[in-house]
């Protein structure tokens, strides 16, 4: 996954391209429909249906909770009206130990509910990383190239984590919700149904005050999340880029960056704050004058005889549990818009379809392929108005070695990245062993393949690990002996722990050649039938370049080898050099013959080894 290091990939990189893929950034509040809304939270709650057992376990002890819930109000009833009122003393011990039994079961089952409840949450949380690991996964190159990396962690860590509030705290607190206010209605309307159409009567103002409330922090949360990614982005690259960062002394510059993109965050998130201050607090206003109104009426009802003392004071008791549900589902309602902004960026990722991808009948050969490559009339472009290759006609025999020259930005790296299927050619066609590599599975293909980098990119582990990344069931002698054929072998063994050593993040512990033959040894253990190498001894010294180029002459053989070069001291024992410039092949032959013609390759050479 490809890291910016630029300071304009890192906050335009996101923007420039994305349309593409189908996510649109807002950079301000945006209206989301209500339906759009109601989608959303149902797809969340489809990754609900594989845990159908804890799901209905969840519901039935969050029933049986609340059932024991509303036991101790009816029991002070009793004590008041029956024990105290009545002078039936010999209650007292019943109802005593009636109550501890209720406090006893409802903390049980409770309990039972939680632990559920959790086991639900975190699978649920395990099948969306993996879902959205596994759409990263299938994504083209150009995703990536794209989009800072911090900001593809946010969507697959961050967001993920939100997401999961709906089942922690939304699907189990509104479950207890309902439930609660279900039972609490019925045994209000039982004991008077005056005093509980009072209770309800400040329902429609809470409903109101909700949806209003939905409708303006959906958008501040969105906000919330896209400035929490690009927050992370930031770091992400300032992280990758130290050395750079303390080369130049621009600590004061990134602090200042990071505390202006933190300073947005904060503003962002107090904006959803301020709104829920207003919010909750009014809401439970208008849900204590509905108590108040019961509470005034319900003492007339009691002066006048129509209601016991006992009787009012479990009303009120059931009364004061029935906002409690209500006072939690807004508090819902407000980490639910948090949770579903989160899961739209997670779905957009799910929802992306790759610009490369397998054909409906993509073929995978029975065989090992010879190697055979050709490029037909291919062009191919980035942006429309920029073409990097036109009309590009390139043969390479099977086991041929072939050298690509040119100047920067000639096109030569993007003819690797079109043969490997990183992307595919507007026009034109690419064969291998006359497949057309669009009819081929991309695995197929790659698994042909074997592409050594200008910028190695080795993993957070050891040298063995990363030796053994080009084929995972090698033994250990022939991870040595792809090492030895890297001239890797020695400088392994002279680390404190030779194949064991750990290297450290993107390998900082080696240098950059050995970095380079690390992967060089990694693409030899794969052994595929054709190779490319792409600037592969750019940034290394001359002692090394030595070694690589000895190992070349026996790797390559029997192998069709592309090599991208711009020291054109590697090159050498090649069969053919191509010549690319312009996005165009201008020259095609041997070194002798195109030093003779005096043209692009004349000039290159001359330039470099000029005295």
């Amino acid at each position: 996954m490809p890291t910016s290091t630029s300071l304009a990939r890192s906050s335009g990189g996101l923007r420039s391209r994305t349309p593409r893929y189908g996510i649109h950034e807002e950079s301000g509040l945006t209206r989301r429909e209500d339906p759009a809304l109601v989608k959303t939270l149902l797809r969340v709650l489809h990754y609900l249906s594989p845990h159908r057992s804890l799901v209905v376990g969840t519901f039935v002890f969050a029933g049986l909770a609340t059932a024991f819930e509303l036991i101790p109000p009816w029991l002070i009833k009793v004590i008041i009206d029956d024990v105290i009122q009545a002078g039936k003393t010999e209650l007292l011990v019943w109802v005593f130990l009636a109550l501890c039994a209720a406090y006893v079961l409802r903390s049980l089952c409770g309990s039972m509910r939680i632990r559920m409840n959790n086991g639900l949450e975190q699978q649920v949380v395990h099948d969306l990383h993996v879902q959205v690991f596994s759409a990263l996964q299938r994504l083209s190159i150009s995703f990536y190239e794209n989009r800072p990396t911090g900001e593809i962690m946010s969507r697959v860590l961050n967001d993920t984590e939100h997401m999961q509030r709906i089942f922690v705290d939304g699907l189990e607190e509104i479950i207890t919700a309902g439930l609660t206010l279900i039972g609490i209605m019925i045994m209000l309307f039982m004991l008077n149904w005056k005093l509980a159409l009072l209770a309800l009567a400040p329902i429609p103002l809470l409903v109101i005050g909700a949806a209003l409330f939905t409708k303006r922090v959906h958008g501040y949360y969105r906000v919330i999340r896209k400035g929490a990614a690009e927050l992370n982005a930031l770091l992400q690259d300032m992280l990758a880029g130290i050395r750079e960062t303390m080369g130049f002394n621009r600590q004061p510059y990134e602090q200042e960056r990071f505390d202006r993109k933190s300073d947005r965050c904060r503003q962002d998130t107090l904006k959803a704050m301020y709104l829920w201050s207003y919010y909750s607090p009014g809401m439970m206003l208008i849900g204590s004058l509905g108590g108040a109104m019961v509470l005034w009426f319900g003492t007339a009802e009691v002066l006048e005889h129509r209601l016991s003392v006992g009787e009012l004071v479990m009303f009120i008791s059931y009364l004061a549990l029935f906002y409690v549900p209500i006072n939690q589902i807004h508090s819902v309602n407000h980490m639910l818009q948090h949770a579903l902004a989160a899961s739209e960026r997670v779905f957009e990722v799910l929802d992306l379809v790759p610009d490369v991808r397998d054909r409906p009948d993509a073929q995978v050969p029975g065989a090992r392929l010879r190697g055979e490559v050709a490029f037909h009339h291919v062009g191919f472009h980035y942006r429309e108005d920029a073409p990097i290759l036109t009309d590009i006609t390139i043969s390479v025999r099977a086991g041929e070695r072939v050298a690509l020259v040119g100047p920067s930005g000639a096109g030569k790296s993007t003819t690797l990245k079109l043969l490997m299927r990183f992307y595919d050619v507007k026009q034109g066609a690419i064969t291998v062993d006359g497949f057309d590599i669009r009819d081929l599975s991309l695995a197929f293909l790659r698994s042909q393949i074997g592409l050594v980098q200008q910028e190695p990119f080795l993993f957070n582990g050891t040298v063995r690990e990363n030796i053994l990344y080009g084929d995972l069931k090698a033994r250990q002698e022939e991870i040595e002996a792809a090492a030895k054929a890297a001239r890797a072998h020695d400088f392994i063994m002279a680390l404190p722990e030779g194949y064991d050593t750990w290297i450290g993040e993107r390998g900082v512990k080696l240098s950059v050649g050995q970095r380079q033959r690390v992967s060089i040894a990694r693409v030899i253990l794969k052994d595929p039938p054709i190779v490319m190498f792409d600037e592969a001894t750019s940034n290394i010294d001359t002692e090394t370049e030595v070694k690589i180029r000895e190992a070349l002459d026996d790797l390559t053989k029997g192998r069709t080898t592309i090599i991208i070069a711009h020291r054109l001291s590697t090159i050498h024992g090649v069969d053919r050099i191509i010549v690319v410039d312009h996005g165009r092949v201008v020259e095609d032959g041997t070194h002798e013959t195109l030093i003779g013609h005096e043209g692009v390759y004349a000039r290159l050479y001359d330039a470099q080894f000029q005295v």
